[in-house]
């Protein structure tokens, strides 16, 4: 029985969801077996040819339109991936950055002739992307970003240097977020395409050594005078960057908070088998009542946890989802999500400690949660100009 009896949402009961569920979750058992996740996270990234694969079987692009070579789908069946590479323990393959996070820019942004030209490769694998935001002086406040993408000829010279990109290494489609007009600030912001291998004087940076997520390969970027057509300005139109920033982050943060959900969930799931079986003084762990007053708290705030998101998730798929409800999911799921691992750790003992068990993975890979995005602090401004 489930640790949370919270029951399925009704968007989600739809036999061809279900279906779809379980193909993926046959996908990751025939081709992500423990032994390469392992070399995943020996190697620091998941390689190119997994990505190939995943786009075969019909993992990536499922919400783009069918014309532009998807499959058709809608955020429910890139919310199916999401869950599927949760439960499965896939580390490091980031098909909801690519799903939801860049691919949307491209579809939902980008002028017929982009959306022609790259979305088919993201849906095949061919093309694998990332989203080039963060500078070594610019995290969370995107507007102080110095990299730039000026006029030359016919296209854009784009010049400076990001850090902590996702999926860095084996990226080949990444959008660059760069000041096309630095003198006006977030109104002279653009995203462009950097089809890394036609270009000259891009430069991978060292693989970031992380305290967790380890098999997902993160990066610094260079770009010395890296040339691109104009053509790969997404939208045509200069300074609309920031906005059509705006416009989406409010899902990828709703994303963080329907994977801080799953990470409660397999948390407390593994912390009950633990203390029913593991016994100190002659007992079971879970026969001290202290131990089930805290998994009652963080069965309590989990189950909250996971109503709200999926009300949250229901607003996406009405087009209503905000700004501010997507910081209030990403900034109380977030914090919720460290708390409960941290005492799920806490009751496993010593045992928590030791990478063997997998409470001590998630508790590593959890701390993040509350930094990218944008951080609880990011959250916290944006929600109190609502008061």
């Amino acid at each position: 029985m489930a640790v949370l009896d919270v029951p399925e949402p009704a968007f989600m009961q739809d036999e061809e969801i279900r279906m779809y569920s379980d193909a993926v979750g046959k996908f990751f058992d025939q081709k992500a077996p423990p032994k390469r996740i392992e070399k995943w996270r020996e190697d620091g990234q998941v390689e190119p040819e997994f990505w190939r694969e995943a786009g075969e079987a019909g993992l990536l692009g499922v919400s783009v339109p069918a014309e532009y070579g998807g499959h058709g789908g809608d955020f429910r069946h890139d919310l199916v991936v999401v869950q599927q590479v949760a439960n499965k323990g896939i580390d490091g393959f980031a098909a909801s950055l690519h799903n939801v996070i860049v691919t949307p820019y491209i579809q939902l942004h980008g002028t017929e002739e982009q959306k022609h030209r790259w979305l088919p490769k993201l849906v095949t694998g061919e093309f694998i992307a990332a989203i080039a935001m963060s500078e070594p002086g610019a995290g969370s406040d995107l507007q102080s970003i110095r990299t730039t993408a000026l006029k030359h000829g016919d296209g854009y010279r784009i010049n400076g240097s990001k850090t902590f990109i996702s999926n860095g290494q084996i990226a080949n489609l990444i959008v660059v977020v760069a000041k096309t007009d630095p003198a006006q600030g977030a109104r002279g912001t653009s995203l462009l395409v950097v089809e890394t291998d036609k270009v000259e004087g891009f430069r991978r940076g060292q693989k970031l050594d992380k305290i967790g997520h380890e098999a997902q390969d993160t990066s610094e970027l260079f770009f010395d005078d890296v040339w691109v057509p104009a053509e790969n300005l997404i939208g045509g139109v200069e300074g609309k960057g920031f906005f059509q920033m705006m416009a989406e982050l409010p899902r990828e943060r709703i994303l963080m908070a329907i994977g801080g959900v799953i990470t409660m969930e397999k948390a407390l799931e593994a912390t009950v088998e633990y203390v029913k079986l593991r016994k100190a003084f002659g007992q079971p762990i879970m026969d001290f009542q202290n131990t089930q007053f805290k998994l009652a708290e963080c069965k309590a705030k989990a189950t909250i946890a996971k109503v709200f998101v999926n009300d949250c998730i229901a607003k996406v798929l009405k087009g209503e989802l905000d700004v501010t409800m997507a910081s209030i999911a990403k900034l109380w799921v977030t914090e919720t999500e460290w708390e409960i691992v941290d005492q799920c750790l806490q009751l496993h003992g010593g045992y928590g400690y030791i990478n063997d068990y997998p409470i001590a993975r998630m508790f590593r890979n959890s701390r993040v949660q509350r930094i990218y995005g944008g951080s609880s602090e990011i959250m916290k401004l944006i929600i109190a100009r609502t008061l």
